[in-house]
């Protein structure tokens, strides 16, 4: 019974490292969407640099006034850059929300819900030399108030 138990501790030990779903790696991906938030309110292009891999992909999908859908690409670089143009440091810090969901870890791969005031961000977060950054973005505006009464 005992060589069970011991057993069963180092598998749970070892998967826990295995698919990286320890504290230690949640908190890690917590402040990674935090940075991303936290540096667009800031004005703090090395913030959100920090949170970022340089091949990130940020895409929304839009629809014109005909029924068109297209899809909307930034970059890494375009993200920071718009970043330290300050836009987000317009954004009264009563109304800075900044809700991180982390919906699913396995292994060096996360996927994140961050809520921001004006949008929401599906976020794929990867684990790559040892540090979790932002891989890939969808982002969708949320509703503009009097849009939400109709």
């Amino acid at each position: 019974m005992k060589s069970l138990f011991v057993g069963f501790l180092f598998l749970a030990a070892f998967s826990a490292s295995i698919f990286g779903q320890t504290a230690a790696d949640k908190e890690a991906i917590k402040r990674t969407a935090l940075n991303y938030a936290e540096g667009w309110y800031e004005g703090n292009g090395d913030k959100m640099e920090s949170a970022l891999s340089p091949d990130l992909a940020k895409r929304i999908a839009r629809t014109n006034a005909q029924g068109q859908s297209s899809l909307g690409q930034m970059t890494a670089m375009a993200l920071v850059q718009g970043t330290r143009g300050g836009s987000g440091k317009s954004t009264p810090a009563s109304e800075q929300q900044k809700d991180v969901t982390i919906l699913d870890v396995t292994g060096g791969a996360a996927t994140v819900k961050l809520e921001m005031r004006d949008w929401v961000d599906y976020m794929h977060i990867g684990k790559m030399n040892g540090k979790w950054v932002i891989v890939n973005v969808l982002w969708e505006m949320k509703p503009k108030k009097e849009e939400k009464k109709n």
